[in-house]
């Protein structure tokens, strides 16, 4: 146990680069499943070609999605291989060692 005003070190040390890694999962699952989704409502509208206005501009939706979260998701990955670049940047390359 701990001391009594004293804290056990927590698991996560980096609380900005956690949140930059759950936004980036959720929007790649955004992304693949806007993508499956428009893929099912393409082959359900080619197949049974609905007549009805709501099926036609609903079948939009998912595009849309998928055209809107990729570019965020891009963005949201190159964001995280920085971070992580910038945290490697205080160690010397491993080559370096078999020189000296």
């Amino acid at each position: 146990m701990s001391e009594p005003g004293r804290t056990l070190p927590s698991r996560r040390t980096h609380p900005a680069s956690d949140r930059l890694a759950r936004g980036l999962r959720y929007t790649g699952q955004l992304t693949c499943w806007s993508l499956a989704t428009g893929m099912a409502t393409a082959t359900t509208d080619l197949i049974l070609e609905p007549q009805t206005t709501w099926c036609t501009a609903l079948w939009l939706i998912p595009w849309y999605l998928t055209g809107l979260s990729l570019p965020l998701w891009a963005v949201l990955r190159a964001r995280e291989k920085a971070a992580q670049q910038s945290d490697h940047d205080d160690d010397p390359p491993r080559h370096w060692d078999k020189a000296a």
